[in-house]
């Protein structure tokens, strides 16, 4: 009788625990969240930051942040669509539109979950292993990452202060990065692995020169679109520093990723700007990007159902 007893204890347990680290996510992201406002709030009352609010000029800025999005989307689904024509086949971009926006949608409350499930997506529409469409979400997502210290970099060396050590320290944990990926995944015959196996040198340079743009463009709107908020920071600073914020900002540690993303933008840029209008700015920043994204997921959203589930929006005769 007890053996029957554990026998059906032991699931009840696998559910609890599951249940748990279900919940530990959440309340974590929560907490901290929560945390590093009333960090912020301490330095900046809520009084000047509604009067940085009110002094901006919002006119200028969404007409400089709601393109910035919609060439960020537009160009993200071109790398993607590249991407997937290098390593398993050619998809039409008009295809991967509504998964790339779907995506989005699903991103915004779970990183991971977004990305696992435009893998499912593609998977299906190539009839591909899911492991395989994993590896080049993987793939991508680690080169974006990659590209951006470039980015930093090339701020670091335009600033010509004291550095190199810095810098050299950079450069190396990047290359030591990629050869650990390499060392790992590349010789094994896993589905998980297969992009970083086929992918070449001459592969991992195009793909960070083909996101190039995707960055360029959100730097030059960034840097004007402060200007909104009264904001004025040097053009090789914010080259520096904004890669460092994106990564930052894509960390799922916290609700809808704000706080890490507001903390960075005073942190660096605090001597050229009060930090009232910093938070202002990066709050309106990353809710116009957050907002517009979330408007593109929810307008392709049924035609990405459409093409994963056919016939399953359409009207049922009588």
């Amino acid at each position: 009788m007890p053996a029957a007893t554990s026998f059906v204890e032991a699931p009840n347990r696998e559910r609890r625990k599951l249940a748990v680290k279900r919940l530990i996510r959440p309340v974590s992201a929560t907490v901290l969240t929560t945390a590093i406002f009333a960090l912020i709030l301490r330095r900046v009352p809520l009084s000047a930051l509604a009067d940085a609010l009110h002094d901006a000029d919002f006119g200028l800025f969404l007409a400089l942040m709601i393109p910035n999005t919609l060439f960020y989307f537009a160009w993200d689904t071109l790398v993607l669509s590249v991407v997937i024509r290098w390593f398993h086949g050619d998809v039409p971009y008009r295809r991967l539109l509504p998964v790339r926006a779907a995506s989005y949608v699903v991103g915004f409350f779970n990183t991971n979950l977004g990305r696992g499930a435009m893998a499912a997506y593609l998977s299906r529409q190539l009839h591909a292993p899911f492991l395989e469409l994993s590896s080049t979400v993987i793939f991508l997502v680690l080169t974006e990452y990659t590209q951006l210290v470039v980015w930093a970099m090339l701020g670091l060396l335009g600033l010509r202060a004291d550095v190199s050590r810095s810098l050299l320290a950079v450069a190396g944990g990047v290359a030591a990065f990629w050869l650990v990926v390499r060392w790992l995944l590349a010789p094994r015959d896993w589905s998980i692995s297969r992009t970083f196996r086929l992918a070449t040198p001459t592969r991992y340079v195009q793909i960070v020169l083909l996101r190039a743009p995707m960055f360029f463009v959100s730097l030059c709107l960034h840097y004007y679109a402060a200007h909104a908020f009264g904001i004025r920071i040097p053009f090789l600073q914010l080259l520096t520093f904004l890669p460092v914020i994106f990564m930052l900002a894509a960390l799922p540690v916290t609700i809808a990723h704000l706080g890490t993303t507001q903390a960075a933008w005073i942190f660096f840029f605090g001597q050229h700007a009060p930090a009232p209008r910093l938070l202002a700015f990066s709050l309106a920043a990353h809710l116009v990007f957050s907002f517009t994204r979330a408007m593109l997921g929810a307008a392709w959203l049924p035609a990405a159902w459409l093409e994963l589930y056919p016939g399953t929006l359409r009207p049922e005769k009588v």
